[in-house]
């Protein structure tokens, strides 16, 4: 609408201006409508990436790379064999070519029984000049440990369930409210849409099809650290134990659950229950030198369930190190805090976990005196812990 102005001359609106523009020249138009339409492809664009789930994001950024490598913590147990086996698979998924490295030992009969069951290929990690990929994925730890050249690892992506400050440069997925690694995993393949193959199903082939080898992993990864279920758990371990039963080998189950004992861990047991020493709800026991350290922890997971005993630590000895492994079912007593203040007291010790586990290591030598500190025996190593279980240290 013009209003009249002084000298009867009108005043042509903007809105006028801009419809007389467009009638003089359509090009205009078009320009708008061209302009209209890259800029909802855009804001779809960003929209749908928000919306891209965590497994799409990590396949995503598979199929941009032409290799991998897979790192576990440095004794893999089944919870991280297991997820390394699934970021494989999209890995396979992306066209990628992917290998899974560890830097320790595979020891415990468990562990050995999972990897030979599901037949899997671990390469050993002596140093970081064995890792081929630049592109490095962590599993079932967020900061690379246990080899030389450890510290220089910069991770591409990083799959977690323990707390910790690590990252990876393309994706970090750290949640310590999970009770395992291997629920993560599941949950990418869910998001993703693939079903578990059943064992009796052809494997080869498959698109979006999670073979039984990777989903019989993934459900033992889960089970070993929950303690089947009953332990640590969260709403994800039974989602994701329900979403990959179908592919569920039975048999091969089975056999990783219930592999042969070695002689000494049973002895490594009985010397625990043997040397405990009890002090109110709390129990320590050194059993000495031993050649498996993989027998400390399964003597702590014996020793805790004892009646009247609401948290342990088993200490042994093997090449200079005392070896510490913490159980506890006491809300009082987070056991890797309670290891990670008595490590502090000795340089050069390391120690860590969760509030119903943990494990240690510390150097005999500078338990002696070597470096700052005045030294701690083994019997002050005890009393340190007794007074860490209590929450006087």
């Amino acid at each position: 609408m013009r209003r009249p102005a002084a000298g009867g001359v009108g005043v042509v609106s903007p809105v006028d201006a801009t419809a007389a523009a467009v009638q003089e020249d359509p090009l205009f138009w078009a320009a708008v409508v061209v302009g209209a339409l890259a800029l909802a492809v855009v804001l779809g664009s960003v929209v749908r990436r928000l919306r891209r789930t965590t497994g799409e994001r990590l396949l995503g950024a598979l199929r941009e790379q032409s290799a991998v490598a897979v790192l576990t913590h440095p004794n893999p147990d089944p919870d991280a064999m297991a997820s390394a086996l699934g970021v494989v698979e999209l890995a396979d998924a992306a066209d990628a070519d992917a290998s899974i490295h560890y830097p320790g030992q595979i020891r415990h009969q468990e562990n050995r029984a999972f990897q030979t069951v599901l037949d899997l290929d671990f390469q050993h990690v002596a140093d970081v000049s064995d890792i081929p990929a630049r592109a490095v994925v962590l599993v079932d730890h967020n900061e690379p440990r246990g080899f030389p050249g450890a510290e220089t690892v910069d991770p591409w992506a990083v799959i977690d369930h323990h707390p910790g400050e690590g990252d990876g440069a393309a994706l970090t997925d750290v949640r310590p409210e999970y009770g395992s690694c291997a629920s993560i995993l599941a949950e990418y393949f869910e998001e993703l849409g693939w079903d578990p193959l059943s064992p009796d199903e052809d494997q080869n082939g498959a698109e979006k099809r999670l073979p039984s080898t990777v989903a019989t992993g993934l459900v033992y990864g889960i089970q070993s650290d929950t303690k089947h279920l009953t332990n640590g758990c969260s709403p994800a371990e039974f989602s994701a134990s329900a979403y990959l039963y179908d592919g569920v080998d039975e048999d091969r189950l089975d056999r990783i659950a219930n592999p042969q004992v070695d002689a000494e861990v049973l002895e490594v047991k009985a010397r625990a229950i043997r040397n405990r020493d009890v002090r109110n709800a709390f129990a320590v026991s050194d059993v000495g030198e031993v050649s498996n350290v993989d027998a400390i922890p399964q003597a702590a997971d014996e020793l805790v369930r004892l009646e009247g005993v609401t948290a342990v630590v088993v200490v042994g000895c093997k090449e200079g190190t005392m070896h510490l492994s913490g159980r506890s079912r006491d809300d009082r007593v987070h056991m890797g805090k309670t290891l990670r203040a008595v490590a502090d007291e000795v340089p050069m010790a390391s120690a860590g976990g969760h509030a119903r586990m943990g494990g240690g290591q510390l150097s005999l030598v500078h338990m002696e005196g070597l470096g700052p500190g005045d030294g701690v025996d083994r019997a002050g190593v005890t009393d340190r812990l007794f007074d860490a279980m209590a929450g006087d240290v």
